[in-house]
């Protein structure tokens, strides 16, 4: 009788047939969209012209000539992903289903896009934060690496109790520790003290990078439930409030739509491609609709 499959296998398994085969005849083949941006290897430097993506300037060639010099790249076979993954205490929350919290989507999303990129020949490897930052997992192609990535994981354990989140520490690690430019997925809550923002502009100058923002429906829309205490995942504080006070729950999507807007203009200003996947998002739906949006800033 064949031994029983580990963990990282049976979510392996899962994921292949519940997204990856999905993927396949959706995607049909076309992981360009999804994988490849402005490219991966340099191939010239150019002055910039009216229309050129700004993302594109090279900033150190800029100051030198005093003109505005833009890179471009040539898509060589071979991609190397970082994945830079947030694990503090913020996204062990999750209201649409006990067992679909923020943390184990970001283990699908992780473990569904290393299988599919791995499979084409890729190499993959990653940055985990949590209450600081830990060893890197070196970037290697393969089925093995795809499961050793799902076990770092799934050996993470959820903090009840940490510092204050400050993605700064994850962001310049892996702008220090990544050499060659490669596709970088920063995958957070981006629930974090304030500073980032300028360290996800510094990484995006080197790296092609993708944020993959994670949210619940109750983090965007409060329901009226009534009296209840809530408490900071990260620091436990616990605060008494009455959901169905209609004042409380204006102020709460005003400072909702307050930090929408700041994520948003944070983002735009690192040329950092952002997208949000929701707890209550099917994983299939939310890749392909990463791709459509690459696609679309392609054309």
């Amino acid at each position: 009788m064949p031994a029983p499959a580990s963990a990282p296998e049976r979510i392996l398994q899962r994921l292949d047939w519940q997204v990856v085969r999905k993927l396949d005849g959706l995607l049909q083949g076309d992981y360009r969209s999804l994988f490849r941006g402005q490219g991966i290897d340099l191939a010239d430097l150019r002055e910039y012209q009216p229309g050129d993506d700004v993302r594109a300037i090279d900033w150190n060639v800029t100051a030198r000539m005093d003109v505005p010099y833009v890179r471009e790249y040539t898509e060589d076979r071979e991609i190397t992903a970082w994945f830079l993954l947030d694990l503090s205490p913020s996204v062990d929350f999750g209201t649409v289903d006990a067992e679909r919290q923020k943390r184990s989507v970001l283990i699908d999303f992780v473990s569904a896009l290393a299988r599919l990129l791995t499979r084409h020949g890729n190499r993959v490897g990653a940055v985990l934060y949590a209450s600081s930052v830990g060893a890197p997992i070196p970037a290697r192609g393969g089925r093995d690496q795809v499961l050793r990535l799902i076990r770092d994981l799934l050996d993470q354990p959820q903090l009840t109790r940490a510092p204050e989140t400050d993605l700064r520490e994850l962001l310049d690690r892996a702008r220090r520790q990544i050499k060659r430019r490669s596709l970088v997925f920063v995958i957070s809550d981006f629930v974090s003290v304030p500073g980032w923002e300028r360290s996800l502009e510094l990484l995006a100058r080197r790296h092609e990078v993708l944020a993959i923002r994670l949210v619940d429906p109750r983090e965007l829309e409060l329901p009226d439930l009534g009296p209840m205490i809530v408490e900071d995942a990260e620091t436990g504080e616990q605060l008494y409030v009455d959901t169905h006070d209609r004042g409380f729950r204006a102020r709460f999507a005003t400072a909702v739509a307050a930090r929408e807007r700041a994520l948003t203009l944070a983002f735009g200003r690192a040329g950092v491609d952002a997208v949000t996947i929701s707890t209550d998002e099917d994983l299939v739906r939310a890749i392909v609709r990463i791709a459509a949006r690459r696609r679309m800033r392609r054309a």
